[in-house]
């Protein structure tokens, strides 16, 4: 048994999340704990909301409350919908929690022993409209470097490259609109990241495994025009993290606060804190101090493609400049974006299908299946209605569902709901255990690897095994002259049921369980030997035969969603 570590890049708390933020770092990071626990190893999975920064204070003045009463609202909201997406994490916390507070200033001011903070007097954007500076991510502009008319006043999304306000081409508030803007002088800290500029680029290129799409951001950034810059790390604003030197105040810092990209990845490690604070663990740094047993955990990271240069090089310089034996992260996953039926989702512009909006159309499963099945891996996905219909009518109802239903519905009509004798294995069983065994192989090495459409696409094989299994064999012709050998037949598939519940659960938990409870078994072991596995029910076990599993979406549904979802959400 091996331990693991896995943490999704924690959302943003000014609203509902849209499925291009799900599939992009929440639900492969729960795919992979599923699967790992399932395989019998040490899994410690966590998330958090992102509360700190302008997002926040905006979307709690939008509606009408105090920033700290929204955020303790909306972290419940999200946590309801994590849970109905079936999202399996050890906890799911907050990165406004005392424990974030206090790890974050204890980590500025361990930086500034090492050297790697220094105060800068800069120029900040101010606007005259809304008599406040302006974030980097409240500016909007044209891209300097590649035209694009929306980069923010921190990095452009459409070639990621990093940017300051300043250097946007006819900018603007995003608050008010207003170009009405000033620069205007202020201080700030600095973590001196371009010190570690070398150890960095060690680190990442001994990354040899690392998907392409996270090695080549971090590299971009590293290297790209003047190469990594210094970063400042703390802001003027009301909410987020005081600015302080450990437990004391920070001389000229006074009624400033921690930037919100260098306080919420160090929530991946207070959340810990949070979890044994609550009573679900006991011990937190042996998860995150390699002098404290973590020297033998795996910690394997997921998130969209626009936190790659975060994950890459500035928490990782964090936790290099401690120089106090924390944990670095082993591997990074990272994807493209998720586009939403000829546009982009956007949480900002109110497009796309959001998770609850999800959840009120169809169970989970429906959408864990579709959006892990076509995760955006080695370039951008897009989200269609037709697609989504045909896929999950296809994969769930046709292949999965119709092959649970057929194999108990025969045994029940034509023997009992009981798990029938018969004859012994003969050639057709031996090799369906010969094409399960390498299926399945196949199907371990993918999700060992973290290549979720590869892995998705052999669990569909597998399944397929199934049907093929009995449209050759038949029971119900065979039945009539060998019900002894129909019999046999129909023992392997309702054992086959079990093996695929237990290989499904990490993509769709709650068809597992449903499958589990109809072959009436507790017995989740992980198939390693198919002779063993499909012998694992034994003769004469009850089993029940279940409600289907999957309905089809139907066209009237199809039609009917995509004109709904066609324009923007209030």
């Amino acid at each position: 048994m091996a331990r693991h570590l896995i943490t999704s890049a924690i959302p943003y708390i000014n609203g509902i999340k849209h499925l291009g933020n799900l599939v992009g770092s929440q639900l492969p990071a729960d795919l992979f704990a599923r699967y790992l626990r399932g395989r019998g190893h040490e899994v410690l999975f966590l998330c958090a909301t992102d509360e700190h920064g302008t997002p926040a204070e905006l979307a709690a003045a939008k509606a009408g409350k105090p920033v700290a009463e929204y955020c303790a609202e909306m972290h419940d909201v999200q946590a309801k919908i994590a849970d109905g997406f079936g999202l399996s994490f050890d906890h799911f916390g907050r990165s406004s929690s005392p424990q974030n507070h206090a790890l974050t200033q204890a980590f500025a001011g361990r930086l500034a022993e090492q050297g790697l903070i220094r105060e800068v007097t800069e120029e900040q954007v101010y606007s005259i409209a809304d008599g406040r500076f302006l974030p980097d991510r409240y500016i909007e502009g044209t891209c300097p470097n590649c035209g694009f008319d929306s980069a923010r006043g921190d990095q452009c999304d459409n070639c990621t490259k990093q940017l300051d306000p300043t250097d946007l081409i006819d900018a603007h508030s995003t608050i008010s609109g207003s170009t009405d803007l000033e620069v205007r002088t202020t201080k700030h800290l600095y973590l001196r990241q371009s010190e570690l500029k070398g150890a960095l680029a060690d680190w990442i290129e001994s990354k040899k495994d690392w998907p392409v799409l996270t090695t080549s951001i971090a590299k971009k950034w590293l290297n790209d025009g003047d190469g990594l810059q210094d970063r400042g790390i703390t802001r003027d604003l009301d909410w987020g993290v005081p600015v302080k030197n450990g437990t004391e105040d920070w001389p000229g810092m006074e009624g400033k606060v921690f930037y919100v990209w260098f306080d919420a990845p160090i929530e991946y490690i207070a959340c810990a804190q949070e979890w044994v604070d609550a009573g679900k663990g006991t011990d937190w740094e042996s998860w995150w101090r390699t002098d404290k047993g973590a020297d033998d955990v795996t910690y394997t990271q997921f998130m969209g493609k626009d936190n790659v240069p975060f994950h890459t090089l500035s928490f990782p310089a964090t936790i290099m400049g401690m120089d106090q034996d924390w944990k670095l992260v082993d591997y990074i996953k990272s994807f493209n974006y998720l586009n939403y039926d000829g546009g982009q989702f956007s949480t900002s512009r109110g497009r796309g299908v959001f998770m609850d909006q999800a959840l009120d159309l169809l169970p989970s499963d429906y959408w864990r299946w579709w959006l892990l099945s076509h995760a955006p891996e080695s370039s951008d996905a897009e989200f269609t209605w037709d697609q989504f219909q045909t896929d999950t009518n296809k994969d769930l109802a046709d292949v999965l569902g119709n092959f649970v239903s057929r194999i108990t519905k025969f045994c029940r009509s034509k023997f009992s709901e009981a798990v029938p004798d018969g004859v012994a294995f003969g050639p057709a069983e031996e090799q369906l255990i010969a094409d399960l065994t390498a299926r399945v192989q196949a199907y371990e090495g993918f999700m060992d690897t973290v290549e979720v459409r590869k892995a998705a696409a052999e669990l569909r094989a597998i399944w397929v095994l199934g049907n093929e299994y009995l449209q050759a064999n038949a029971p119900w012709t065979t039945f009539k002259t060998e019900p002894e050998t129909a019999a046999m037949q129909v023992r392997v598939g309702l054992n086959l049921i079990r093996i695929y519940a237990i290989l499904s659960k990490p993509f769709i938990p709650d068809a597992s369980a449903a499958m589990l409870t109809a072959m009436k078994t507790e017995d989740g072991a992980w198939p390693t030997d198919m002779t063993v596995a499909l012998n694992a029910l034994p003769v004469g076990h009850a089993f029940e035969v279940p409600e289907n599993l999957f309905r089809k979406i139907t066209d009237d549904e199809r039609a009917e969603w995509a004109e709904r979802f066609a324009g923007t959400r209030d």
